[in-house]
């Protein structure tokens, strides 16, 4: 397939042509734009490039001086034919060389005069690694080429998705959900969303995927206490060794049907243990059965969580305490990665929003109790199908240690350049001028790096298929329905009387 259009001519500057970068002269009808990919025809194949920058220059505006003389009695345009030398230069970087077979890295330059072309749509998708068969998340940016990716370069190592609050995480992640939704059963793979913002209930109510949505609020979870072995509890509570060994032993012999209260009075009467070690175990578990969360059996069962082609949303938002919201995900997390590695449940995709609430960098254990079990799927979880989406507005407080475990992150618009630095020190392939665009990314723009593509690539994220979360409705919006639903109900109890 031909290129469509010529987009300039190779030039030679003091520094360029090389092998990292090169300067073209944009044809007058040309459009082109800073992130757009070109292709130059060269010894070794065919060389494709990314716009990193572009410059206007004129001969008539080169020297100041002569500038300021010219406009104390008239303006340039009018002394002189201006618009005839003016032109635009773009820099480019080589990314890669097509041979006709595969890619390689670019090893010998363009040459100047040689001609830049819009790049041919097959060679693009091939270049980035794009699947005819994969999960769709929009289209590459000033090209009508659609991104559809691997699932498993995707998903089986891992992924992350970052950005600052309100730049499109959440809806990002709803489309790849729905792409999991749509692909039929036995190519799919279940999806369990710790959603801490209750945005993904969305999907419940949603005519074209209520089938295949179920939802848990947090009031409604249950961890069955049998269900814990002693060191779990001592986790949650924070027991010492000898207190799990007491408690291991008032746990013997107690069966399948009892829940916290249960245990506490067989603590309470235990006429061997120690006072001090009686009312240390007694104080730290009524701490724990005040989160209400502790029952005789668990719900959700496996069977409600993880199904082929089927979406749990585990909704967290009516819970305020962080302790409660780990230890919830503490075992749910825990319990799905032990049934997948024993093959009892499907592969599947955990994502967790606001993932530096669960995973954080910088504190103590007793606040992070989560954090060993999602670093421990992040670990091993690719040998089992076991995969991570990571959601986080803040990498900088997401632990390292998880994120470079992360082998594709998606990223949209991030400012805080503390975060910033976190990213390109934790995602390898991200270059400086590439890290210098994050900061700029408009709504719906994200970069895809890592193991789900070749190279970095700059996506236009499509639209949704389905319904929005109301919580995340423009504020005007969201009061204008708030003020209608006000009305309406002024007028029915005007009516009533």
């Amino acid at each position: 397939m031909a290129a469509e259009h010529e987009y300039g001519t190779v030039i030679s500057t003091i520094d360029s042509p090389t092998t990292r970068k090169f300067s073209f002269v944009i044809a007058k009808s040309a459009k082109v734009r800073r992130g757009q990919f070109v292709q130059i025809g060269t010894e070794d194949g065919s060389m494709i490039g990314r716009v990193a920058d572009i410059r206007k220059t004129n001969r008539y505006f080169l020297n100041p001086e002569s500038v300021n003389n010219v406009e104390l009695s008239k303006p340039m345009h009018e002394a002189y034919p201006t618009w005839e030398w003016e032109y635009l230069v773009a820099d480019a970087i080589p990314l890669g060389v097509h041979d006709g077979e595969g890619f390689s890295e670019s090893l010998f330059p363009p040459s100047p005069g040689d001609k830049v072309v819009e790049p041919e749509a097959g060679i693009v998708e091939k270049f980035f690694g794009i699947d005819p068969r994969g999960i769709e998340i929009g289209s590459i940016r000033h090209h009508d080429i659609k991104v559809k990716l691997n699932m498993d370069r995707l998903l089986q190592k891992h992924l992350a998705i970052l950005a600052i609050s309100g730049a499109g995480k959440s809806y990002l992640a709803g489309a790849i959900i729905e792409e999991l939704l749509d692909r039929q059963p036995d190519s799919s793979m279940a999806v369990i969303v710790l959603d801490t913002h209750g945005e993904y209930t969305a999907f419940a109510d949603d005519p074209k995927y209520a089938a295949k949505v179920k939802t848990f609020a947090s009031h409604e979870i249950q961890i069955g206490t049998p269900n814990l072995s002693q060191y779990e509890i001592g986790e949650f509570a924070q027991l010492t060794t000898p207190q799990i060994r007491e408690l291991a032993r008032a746990m013997k012999g107690m069966g399948r049907n009892y829940g916290m209260a249960e245990l506490m009075a067989r603590i309470e009467n235990d006429k061997h243990m120690n006072v001090k070690t009686k009312d240390t175990l007694l104080s730290a578990l009524d701490e724990l059965h005040r989160l209400g969360i502790f029952g005789v059996s668990d719900y959700p069962t496996l069977d409600d969580m993880a199904q082929l082609g089927r979406l749990a949303v585990i909704d967290l938002s009516e819970t305020i305490g962080i302790k409660k919201k780990q230890i919830l995900v503490a075992y749910l997390a825990r319990k799905l990665f032990e049934s997948r590695r024993n093959g009892v449940i499907p592969p599947f995709l955990l994502l967790v929003e606001e993932a530096h609430q669960f995973v954080p960098e910088k504190t103590r254990q007793e606040r992070a109790l989560s954090r060993g079990i999602l670093q421990t799927i992040a670990r091993e979880g690719r040998k089992f199908h076991a995969c991570l989406c990571l959601v986080s507005q803040r990498p900088v407080h997401l632990s390292t240690t998880i994120l470079s475990q992360c082998n594709s992150n998606i990223i949209l618009r991030v400012t805080n350049p503390y975060d910033l630095q976190h990213i390109g020190q934790s995602s390898e392939g991200i270059s400086k001028d590439v890290l210098d665009q994050i900061a700029g990314l408009q709504v719906g723009s994200a970069l895809v790096v890592g193991e789900a593509v070749n190279f970095p690539l700059f996506v236009r994220v499509r639209k949704r298929k389905g319904s929005m979360s109301k919580k995340g409705m423009p504020l005007e919006q969201a009061a204008k329905e708030y003020f209608e639903k006000v009305k309406k109900k002024a007028k029915d109890a005007k009516s009533f009387m």
